[in-house]
């Protein structure tokens, strides 16, 4: 429209172009057209095709159904695939979309494929509710009342076999990450406070309940000798010999407040082991033991130095601090 102001007022097509810095055949081209089909033909005009099979009102529905589940709809398991949602919306709209199509629809939608996390059939969803709204914020004020530090304590293994992520390379030259093929690990115990201090008990075989009163006593040294522990019902929490523990005298310096059954996700500490193991560790290949033991504690020391980095554990657990 620029181009056509300034031919009809005198300009020569070579300095129209050099004004509005395009080429001298774009301009003869706008005003061969203008010429010939007025200047409203140098409007801007959408692009023809198609019409869209969904209407946005459809393309709205689509969420509702699929939160409803894979199930609902007759398909064995809560997997939603790209062949399953087109099935959907042809028995739905009655209209037929390819794989590929449907990629893109639900794209727009913002879903997109991702790994689900696992759970427990005989999780009580009401108990763990209730953990959190009720007994988490009573936890807190008995920590603040009696001077207690409190502390989420939990245990994890790190193997040798590498945690594995997506990478780029060549076209249909798909990567190979060598690896030592053994069962061999590390065996972890952390803890984890309301202020982000994080601590760690580390060893190459499998931990007992000696290693929970000795990680019990690394964290008095440490973190306070008044304790809150809150932990779940491992069978290294509750051995013997850590009943006995705080039976002499360590239950009055250190309280313990066990989590709902089944709901590892409450637990803070198990979002750090998922930082470490997908984050800090991925695609790391070991030789041996030693290494790994050097890349657990270094990979560690750069989550200590993310002074912030703590509270997306908490809020991965969906408690308040």
């Amino acid at each position: 429209m620029q181009a056509w102001q300034l031919s009809q007022q005198g300009w020569r097509q070579r300095d129209i172009a050099t004004a509005l810095d395009v080429a001298e055949s774009a301009v003869s081209q706008w005003l061969t057209m203008a010429r010939q089909q007025g200047p409203k033909a140098l409007q801007a005009r959408l692009p023809s095709g198609r019409p869209a099979r969904l209407t946005p009102l459809q393309k709205r529905l689509i969420p509702d159904f699929l939160w409803h589940g894979a199930e609902a709809y007759g398909f064995r398991g809560e997997v939603w695939t790209c062949r399953r949602v087109a099935l959907v919306l042809q028995e739905e709209f009655q209209v037929t979309y390819s794989r590929s199509q449907v990629a893109r629809l639900l794209a727009q939608l913002h879903w997109t494929p991702q790994l689900p996390l696992t759970q427990a059939i005989q999780r009580d969803e009401a108990a763990i509710a209730r953990w959190r709204t009720e007994v988490w914020p009573r936890i807190q004020q008995r920590a603040q009342q009696e001077h207690r530090t409190l502390v989420f304590i939990d245990e994890s293994g790190f193997y040798l076999l590498p945690g594995l992520v997506r990478t780029y390379a060549p076209e249909g030259q798909r990567p190979v990450q060598k690896e030592w093929q053994t069962r061999d690990h590390l065996s972890v115990m952390g803890g984890l406070t309301l202020t982000g201090q994080i601590y760690s008990l580390v060893r190459q075989h499998s931990l007992n309940g000696l290693h929970t009163i000795s990680f019990l006593q690394h964290l008095q040294m440490l973190a306070g000798v008044r304790l809150l522990v809150v932990w779940d019902n491992s069978p290294i929490h509750r051995r013997q010999e850590v009943k006995e523990f705080l039976a002499q005298g360590g239950a009055e310096a250190i309280h313990v407040e066990p989590l709902p059954p089944y709901a590892p996700d409450l637990n803070p500490v198990e979002w750090l082991w998922q930082m470490l193991k997908n984050v800090e560790l991925r695609n790391l290949a070991c030789l041996d033991l030693e290494q790994l033991h050097e890349e657990f504690h270094l990979a560690l020391g750069r989550i200590r130095q993310r002074k912030h980095l703590y509270k997306s554990f908490f809020e991965g657990a969906k408690l308040n601090i």
